[in-house]
Order: C-alpha cells, then structure tokens, then sequence
C-alpha cells in the first residue's frame, strides 16, 4: 500500500466522521433517540482510530536506531491493533450498554425528525468515506476478493478503514431501522434493539480486526507470488544454482526481510561467491522492491541438498549443523 493511498482514505474517513458525530450528538440532543447516543460515540470512536492510524504512520517512518535496527515498521500494525481495541470498548460495548438500558425503560423519541435527517446526511458522508477507501484499495486488491484482501494485506490502514466504513453504513441503516419502527409503533423498544445491533455489528468487526492485526504483529511472510520471484530471482543456474531454503518475514507493510541459503558450485572461490551473492541481492530486490533486508549464507551445492528442499534441518548448514 503506498503511504499516500493510505492517507487518503483515513483523512477522508476522519472528516467524515468527525462532522458525523457533531450531527448524531445534536440529534440525539433534540430527540433521546438511543440509536444516535450509540451511533454519536460509534463516529468519535472511528475518528480516534483514525488518529490512531495517522500517528502510527507517522511514528513508522522514523529512522532505524541502534535498540531498533530493523526500523519501526510495525508501529503501524500496533496502531491498528489499538483500533481494534477501541472500536471494542468504546463503540461496540457501549452501544451494547446503552440499547440495553432503552429496552429496559422505553421512552418514545422526541422532534423524530432530527434523528431521520442527520441519518440521511451520514449515510451520504458515509458513502463518500468508503467510496475513497474501496477506490484506493483497488488499486492493490487486483484479482483478489475483498475478504481475501482484508485477510492478505499487509498494510493494515486500508482494511481497517474499510472495516469501519463498512460498519458505520450497516450501523446507520440499523439506526434509521430502529428509529423508523419507534415511529411507526410508537413503542420506543425498537430504538433500543437497534442500538443494541449497532453494538453488536462493532464488537464483531473489532474482533475480526483484532485477528488480523495480531497476525501482522506475530509476524507475517512474503505472500506466495513475491516468494516465488524472489526464489526465482535468486538463482541464476550460474554463480548461484539455487535455493536450498528460504525465509521471509515482514519487518513492516513496506519492508521485507529475506533469509536464504543459496547453492555454489564447490569450486568457486571466496571472491567469485561474494561476487555472486552480490548479484543475487541485487536480482531480489530488482524483483521484489520491498525486500530491503537479505541475509544470503552460501552452501556447496549437492545432490542430496536439492532433494531435501525446504526442510532447513535436512541440508547443510541447517539446525545443529
């Protein structure tokens, strides 16, 4: 994900819901509607996530330091694992609290048109947040359906704002849903339900959201096609004659470490393999750009190496070796 991409998407999603939530308050204000309590704390939720993922993009690009030599690419990924807590406790519990307290004690809404009409403003600014963010995510999305994406990505900006987005426009129709029926009944019941689907929805996005993002954190590899170039670009059948096995690991959505043993012929010498382990760095990251940090180990070469394949602890060199 370019940074700009990503940028984009939450500073649209940041001014929407920043100007969301003042109109849910003020509704909420004039009609009791819980709905629009629940849904006012759901947009202030969103709008910290959304700082959340500004700072943590921020803080990311700081320069490697001595304590950090890899840099601080995984800000990013803690930054959107906060989110997921947030959106939790905030938007999804509360909401799950305050429809609980209107089932409980019912009241009918008050000036039901405020409620109505700053829905209807939402759900256009809404539209227009996760317009951006489907936009920019479809230039990295390809061929890949859009769960497949949010499961895949290794930027977690994109997928989090599409999360939310996604979210806050099912909520609104919740909302408009409960509100409506209060109306139409005038049992104030409805609203509470509503709201307590509201707090369900975002329990449930914060959950899946918190799974992907504690998967980035642990640490995830390269994706199968840029492992695949990265094996291919690697060996030449010339100075390098393959790869005996290989690990990668994402030090950050944009950067990637790459560790290998490479197989030589067992009568190069010494200058002729670092000769080769130069051009070999330099093909992967021709390859796979990202690929910032690689670690190659050369190994002679050898019929029973080849035939081991990726098990590290069966070829020279490996565990115990």
């Amino acid at each position: 994900m370019s940074a700009s991409g990503g940028t984009k998407a939450i500073v649209a999603a940041l001014g929407a819901n920043l100007a969301i939530a003042v109109a849910k308050f003020v509704a909420f204000a004039f009609s009791g509607s819980s709905s629009m309590l629940a849904e006012g704390v759901h947009s202030v939720a969103d709008s910290g996530n959304q700082a959340l993922l500004l700072l943590g993009g921020k803080k990311a690009r700081r320069k490697a330091s001595e304590e950090h030599p890899f840099g601080y690419g995984r800000e990013r990924y803690i930054y959107g694992f906060l989110v997921s807590i947030v959106l939790f406790t905030i938007g999804g519990v509360f909401a799950l609290y305050e429809g609980y307290e209107k089932i409980a004690e019912p009241h009918e809404l008050d000036n039901w048109y405020w409620p109505i009409g700053v829905l209807v403003f939402a759900i256009i600014a809404e539209g227009f947040s996760f317009r951006t963010a489907i936009k920019e995510s479809d230039e990295l999305r390809g061929q890949q359906t859009w769960s497949s994406f949010i499961r895949t990505a290794k930027a977690p900006e994109l997928p989090v704002v599409l999360l939310e987005d996604f979210g806050a426009l099912v909520g609104l129709v919740l909302a408009l849903g409960g509100v409506g029926l209060t109306l139409a009944t005038g049992d104030g019941i409805w609203d509470g339900i509503g709201t307590m689907c509201i707090g369900a929805l975002l329990v449930l996005i914060a959950l899946v959201l918190a799974a992907e993002t504690k998967s980035l954190l642990l640490g995830e590899a390269a994706g199968p096609e840029q492992v695949a170039r990265i094996r291919e670009a690697a060996a030449d059948g010339e100075s390098v004659l393959g790869v005996i096995h290989m690990r990668t690991l994402h030090l950050g959505p944009e950067e990637l470490l790459v560790a290998a043993k490479i197989a030589v012929r067992h009568d190069d010498t010494a200058a002729q393999v670092a000769r080769a382990i130069d051009e070999a760095e330099a093909r992967i990251r021709t390859a796979v750009p990202i690929a910032r940090v690689i670690y190659l180990e050369p190994d002679i070469y050898s019929e029973a190496a080849a035939a081991a394949g990726e098990d590290p602890a069966a070829t020279p060199g490996g565990p115990g070796a």
